[in-house]
């Protein structure tokens, strides 16, 4: 119920989730990270925004229940600061996104968002570091208030401080139910 990481039947949260404070309501993945991490690292910093599309089709294949389950009115990718999108290139969540439009038919709306701090990779912190690296890190630009339901796109979910950070700014601005879909997370 909080990451979407496998637990026994008998269980709603894995040792991740459970007892912790989340501001998401829920997500999922479909690859576990040992089985992708070098695919996402290919696809997010050598430049190969083409396997976007063989993602989405297994996401929305293996999600397609849940998809239909939230009725989602918005993806909205994680976005990058502007100085790493120069970098890169490209929006490796902005493109996924697209894609898992292409398959779904939920708009994209990825202008709603921007992040306004320049963090650092959040693969260098633990948890409570990564917390104060996102804080203020995003800003809401775009009134979101017609957006009832949304799913965060991002490409790994780790200890949930990115998509925890950005579904407080969604919810403060009026959006009710923020979930999130990424690739895989970290420890599956």
């Amino acid at each position: 119920m909080g990451c979407g990481r496998p637990v026994a039947v008998t269980e709603e949260y894995c040792p991740e989730c459970e007892g912790k404070k989340r501001n998401h309501d829920g997500g999922r993945f479909s690859f576990s990270y040992d089985q992708i991490a070098g695919s996402i690292y290919r696809f997010k910093y050598m430049k190969r925004p083409a396997y976007a599309r063989g993602y989405a089709k297994v996401l929305c294949r293996e999600q397609k229940e849940w998809f239909d389950a939230i009725n989602a009115d918005a993806l909205i990718p994680v976005p990058l600061h502007a100085k790493r999108l120069m970098t890169r290139g490209y929006n490796q969540s902005k493109v996924l996104a697209g894609e898992i439009s292409k398959l779904t038919g939920i708009p994209v709306r990825d202008k709603c968002v921007a992040r306004i701090k320049n963090t650092r990779p959040q693969k260098q912190f633990d948890r409570n570091e990564r917390l104060i690296n996102l804080k203020n890190a995003f800003i809401v630009r775009e009134n979101v208030v017609e957006l009832k339901t949304v799913i965060i796109v991002d490409d790994i979910f780790t200890t949930g401080s990115t998509i925890d950070s950005l579904a407080t700014e969604l919810k403060r601005n009026g959006v009710e139910r923020v979930f999130f879909l990424t690739l895989s997370a970290a420890g599956t």
